[in-house]
């Protein structure tokens, strides 16, 4: 097994996760087309890189709001987010794997305070439904 392929996903699915620009879904279907790793392997790794990008936009939320308390978020996508959530609550971030609006989400809760616990959930079962999807649909037949 190549374990630097995983620390790629890994990394990839981190990144992919944060305020950065990326894409975690190409390199992931690609290993589950090799075979060289279970669907579970593929599926901890990238939900967990996944999942700790968004905590780490959580957590700039979260330090925005107390470093920054009367600037509040500026761009619309960000006040958007805010609006939803205090509308829903913490299961919206189950939709914290969405373009464009996922990570605006993950930001916002910190913002708005929702707890560690309940971010961490939620937007692990969000990203791990996608990425066991992904896997599902891509697995080779046999």
């Amino acid at each position: 097994m190549n374990d630097t392929s995983l620390w790629s996903l890994f990394a990839g699915s981190f990144l992919a996760s944060t305020l950065l620009p990326g894409g975690s879904e190409a390199l992931l279907l690609w290993l589950n087309l090799r075979q060289e790793h279970t669907f579970a392997t593929l599926l901890a790794v990238a939900t967990l890189g996944n999942t700790l990008g968004g905590l780490t936009s959580w957590a700039m939320g979260r330090w925005l709001r107390y470093r920054f308390p009367e600037a509040g978020l500026r761009q619309p996508r960000q006040r958007q987010a805010l609006t939803w959530l205090e509308k829903h609550g913490a299961p919206l971030l189950l939709l914290s794997w969405l373009p464009v609006v996922g990570d605006p989400l993950c930001l916002a809760a910190g913002w708005a305070r929702i707890s560690l616990w309940q971010s961490t959930l939620f937007i692990a079962l969000g990203k791990g439904a996608r990425y066991a999807a992904l896997l599902w649909v891509s697995s080779p037949a046999g």
